[in-house]
């Protein structure tokens, strides 16, 4: 029995990192103050550089005033981080807890491998949370008859892995991490002898599952299909009856038809809603990608703690945790641990009205999804159906809660699976507000951002939470490829909203804090930065090459504001980069990472955003691939640039360090052989040219030094230099029969 003074004490606690508060605002009071002063050099040389032209030096203006624009809005992640505490044992008993919806979604069984899908099924099922309240929906958009197979192997290994955490109190909850990892022998608390003769039988049936599903998965049934029919499913015990000590499991490919619209994950999830609110309607959804597994144990009783807060409940949208991954190389070139989102912007945007949404590792209030004035008054029916569509079990459900004491469960689920099929269908969403004022948001590929964003416009808020263990682990992008895929579409979607009607500088103020519209206009606008990337990288060094001066000379005070400015925000960096236990190799990464997407993936995403607001495109989505290639991973462990990707990518990596280097060495053989007065005048330029070249190092090494698959091959640098890219558009490869796929044009 827990003592009755528990019931005065929070549940949750929220600390201000005073630190970071004190010197992040002190940063953005002298760092404003050398920008204005940046400026007033700026105009004065638009006006007095008579002998020089003014082109040059407008283009350098443009490009200082978009990194200002984009730093300032850039500053509302810094005004008051925050971090949470929770207190679990605080919650009430299991009886009075909450039910559970899991969502886990996949797509194509090629780049998304059946085993990793399962394994990240069977954590979700061995949650440290009633399994009577706790249903796991796995949504197939690829419709792939392996899948659900995979499936059903995976939930009757479920039903001796689920008891075995359940008795041992393990930790590690996804068995592949749980056989794979270091020992946790640690973590049993009864007789070890028991306990490791269990395991080794665990084991053993684990390795037989792992080897069918891997056989399953080699098959040529294993591909998915786009045109397929609805299927919905629950994985049930046939020769047992109760489902009270397993999770319920239940298995969701809603139909799909090449002439139908399916807007992509967000009509996945839309699907799910629909489906679970007829199952078993939880109040709460646990949101994750199918390589995403968890693996804390106790994370759904963490987020209780927020959402059970009486002083939170009634207007928190979702409880974020980070995106942590395993297979995160000591080196991490490509920035794949995501540390500036999850560890700075995110405890940030906490401390004004919450983060936003990132795409998986939440658990989100259903009724969030539902916040439409009519649900909180009296309307007719026709009203309903015109928002939520026209079945009738579905409007039943909005004014339904969960029951888990329910009678003829066989019955009424049977029942329920006979109407999701309909709920499922390609034409269910046609004349309703699904994915406009319902549910997961289609105005965007990114739907996560817009989702949250379009929530926090109203009454909703959400929190960050990032406990001491990570609660749940994926795979990371390991290769140049996948970095710069990932990195358009993301872009894109991004920019679809800042180019709309919805754009956070216009939209929100009005219906938000102005600190957190500032946080998704810098998320928004983000990709921007492709035009002052580009402009820095080619300006300075053409009119280098061309004598002309395009900033201040050594000898003239504001030099030292240039120096000022970059010093200053290299400390910052480097600052916020120690404060979150990551090693100074971490700058040199991030700043690398920052300049190559900026000028590929921002450059592309925006341009594609730009075409469709114009009608000239149709938004894609690609899954990351998902698939271990271990030549890929071998290089990645190393800390060496795999660029096996297309031209499109290659090809301005390439030109802009091959330009840098021209520029340096110019710059430096005419510092060299010329007068003092060209080092006084030039400087700056050939500081930057040789800066940049640093930063493409492994661009240079990739085309001249390396021999191994990962170098850029001559072809592709002969396709630069003849840029004749055009034969390498529109291409696709698939290597190995493994679905890696090598873009040369999005969509």
């Amino acid at each position: 029995m827990k003592s009755t003074t528990d019931d005065y004490h929070p549940l949750n606690l929220c600390h201000l990192k005073k630190s970071s508060f004190i010197i992040n605002r002190l940063y953005l009071i002298f760092h404003s103050i050398a920008i204005i002063l940046l400026f007033c050099f700026r105009i004065s040389s638009l006006f007095h550089s008579k002998n020089q032209p003014s082109i040059p030096h407008l283009l350098i203006f443009i490009s200082e005033l978009t990194l200002s624009f984009i730093w300032f809005l850039s500053q509302s992640f810094l005004w008051r981080p925050v971090t949470r505490t929770v207190f679990t044992h605080r919650l009430p008993e299991d009886d009075q807890l909450p039910p559970i919806d899991v969502f886990i979604c996949t797509a194509d069984p090629r780049s998304e491998p059946p085993l990793g899908v399962m394994n990240t099924v069977i954590s979700a099922m061995a949650l440290n949370y009633p399994a009577e309240k706790l249903s796991v929906y796995l949504s197939d958009d690829g419709g792939c008859p392996v899948t659900l197979e995979a499936l059903r192997e995976a939930f009757k290994f479920a039903k001796v892995w689920v008891p075995f955490c359940n008795k041992y109190d393990v930790m590690t909850i996804c068995p592949d991490a749980y056989f794979t990892g270091p020992e946790v022998d640690d973590e049993v608390t009864v007789d070890s002898d028991e306990f490791r003769a269990h395991k080794r039988r665990i084991k053993e049936v684990y390795e037989l599952f792992a080897q069918k599903v891997t056989q399953m998965s080699e098959s040529k049934n294993c591909v998915s299909n786009k045109d397929h029919s609805a299927v919905v499913e629950a994985i049930v015990d046939e020769s047992a009856h109760d489902q009270t000590k397993i999770p319920l499991l239940v298995y969701v490919s809603r139909e799909k038809r090449s002439s139908h619209p399916h807007q992509f994950k967000a009509g996945a999830l839309n699907a799910l809603i629909r489906v679970s609110s007829l199952i078993r309607n939880s109040p709460y959804i646990l949101g994750l990608d199918c390589d995403m597994y968890c693996n804390d144990k106790d994370s759904a009783r963490q987020a209780m703690c927020f959402h059970l807060d009486p002083k939170l409940s009634s207007s928190l949208a979702f409880v974020q945790f980070p995106q942590t991954f395993h297979n995160i190389s000591k080196h991490d070139i490509y920035e794949s641990q995501l540390r500036c989102t999850f560890k700075t912007l995110w405890p940030g945007m906490d401390g004004i009205k919450g983060p936003c949404l990132s795409g998986t590792c939440y658990y989100l209030k259903r009724e969030s999804l539902y916040d439409l004035p009519l649900m909180h008054e009296d309307i007719n029916l026709e009203e309903l159906k015109q928002c939520f569509g026209s079945s009738n079990e579905l409007l039943r459900s909005l004014y339904k809660k969960y029951d888990a004491k329910l009678q003829d469960y066989e019955k009424n689920l049977f029942q329920s699976l006979q109407e999701t099929k309909h709920l499922v269908s390609c034409d269910y969403e046609n004349g309703t507000k699904w994915g406009n004022e319902v549910g997961f948001r289609y105005f965007s590929v990114t739907e996560d951002f817009f989702t949250s964003f379009k929530m926090q416009c109203k009454h909703w808020f959400s929190v960050y939470h990032m406990p001491s263990r990570p609660s749940f682990m994926g795979s990371c992008t390991t290769n140049l490829n996948d970095l710069l895929i990932q990195g358009t579409r993301w872009s894109a979607g991004l920019m679809e909203v800042a180019l709309s009607r919805f754009c956070p500088l216009i939209y929100g103020p009005s219906r938000m804090p102005i600190l957190q519209s500032f946080c998704y206009a810098w998320l928004a606008f983000i990709p921007v930065a492709f035009i002052p990337l580009w402009i820095i990288a080619t300006i300075p060094m053409l009119s280098l090459l061309n004598g002309i001066s395009l900033y201040p000379k050594v000898t003239n005070p504001f030099f030292f504001v240039y120096l000022y400015v970059f010093v200053l925000s290299n400390l910052q960096h480097i600052r916020e980069i120690h404060s979150t236990g990551a090693s100074l190799q971490t700058w040199k990464h991030e700043q690398r990472v920052w300049m190559i997407k900026g000028i590929t993936s921002h450059l592309y995403g925006s341009t594609r955003a730009i075409m469709e607001k114009l009608g000239a495109k149709e938004a894609n989505f690609l899954p990351t691939n998902k698939v271990i290639n271990e030549d890929e991973a071998k290089l990645n462990q190393m800390g060496i640039y795999n660029f096996q990707t297309s031209s499109m990518f290659l090809v301005p990596l390439c030109s802009l360090v091959t330009l840098n280097l021209l520029a340096f060495v110019v710059g430096i053989i005419r510092i060299t052989t010329i007068h003092k007065e060209y080092i006084d005048s030039f400087f700056v330029q050939t500081f930057l040219s040789f800066y940049i070249t640093l930063m493409g190092y492994p661009v240079l090494e990739g085309m001249m030094l390396r021999k191994d698959k990962g170098r850029i091959a001559p072809i592709e640098i002969h396709t630069y230099r003849q840029m004749g890219v055009s034969s390498n558009l529109g291409r696709k490869k698939v290597e190995d029969g493994k679905g890696k796929i090598e873009m040369a044009e999005m969509g």
